[in-house]
């Protein structure tokens, strides 16, 4: 339950439209409900602005349709991320209302949100194809908080021309997300064109002393351009979040 529902609730106890006893009921499952193989945190939107993400990852798909349910009783919009297709048509078989972003691996309960009027962009760049799953898991999290969201995708530095070609989208980003892996050189050659924060994700694209993703985790850290912060290796939805949480704090953008 987010901030505005709780108000909305409180409203409808003092007019009179609901019990005191009715309210209690609603908000029964705060903080928690225990499902017994999980306890679902139902106090999250209302402490973060954004309700429990669920990790699809090595859980069963009964799991996860059970946390699915829980959340939807108590939030208008439910996110699980790292959802195979398999899983994806698992849980639409229970609950139908269920979409699925497969290059993101994101399953969603409720409305895609708009973009809200003036909020700034955040641009999601990725180095190479082989990227766009992290990109996209980090594009569709910021988009499910609302945010403007630009696309720039396979403009590492082997073609640097490439990402030139972008230079007004990125200049005038409010935030900027950076995915790439090899050898993560892109975070470093787009924080020195730019004055806004990026965020480098390191993916696991790569091989020998690519290292699964850490060649690039470590030379996104080592990054010589200032206003770079760097995430964990394929952390895209870490990510989206943050550059959500960047552009809510940033003044409207001229609309």
């Amino acid at each position: 339950m987010d901030r505005e529902r709780l108000q909305e609730l409180m409203e409808q106890v003092r007019s009179g439209e609901l019990s005191p006893d009715e309210a209690v009921q609603q908000l029964r499952g705060l903080p928690f409900e225990d499902l017994g193989f999980a306890k679902v945190d139902h106090h999250r939107a209302l402490r973060r602005g954004f309700p429990e993400v669920i990790l699809c990852e090595r859980k069963q798909p009964e799991q996860v349709v059970g946390i699915l349910r829980s959340l939807s009783e108590h939030a208008e919009l439910v996110i699980a991320s790292r959802a195979s297709q398999e899983l994806a048509d698992f849980v639409r078989s229970e609950l139908p209302d269920a979409a699925y972003h497969p290059e993101a691996r994101i399953i969603r309960l409720g409305a895609m949100p708009e973009p809200e009027a003036g909020r700034p962009t955040v641009a999601v760049v990725s180095a190479g194809t082989s990227d766009m799953s992290v990109a996209e898991e980090a594009a569709v999290t910021a988009e499910l908080a609302a945010c403007p969201v630009e696309r720039v995708y396979d403009v590492g530095v082997s073609g640097i021309h490439r990402l030139l070609e972008h230079r007004e989208l990125l200049t005038s980003a409010g935030v900027i997300v950076v995915v790439a892996g090899m050898e993560g050189a892109l975070a470093s050659v787009v924080g020195g064109l730019v004055d806004v924060p990026v965020i480098a994700v390191p993916t696991s694209v790569g091989y020998g002393a690519a290292f699964e993703g850490l060649a690039a985790l470590l030379a996104m850290l080592n990054s010589c351009a200032s206003g770079v912060v760097v995430v964990n290796i394929d952390n895209g939805f870490g990510a989206g979040r943050f550059a959500a949480m960047i552009c809510r704090m940033l003044p409207p953008a001229d609309v």
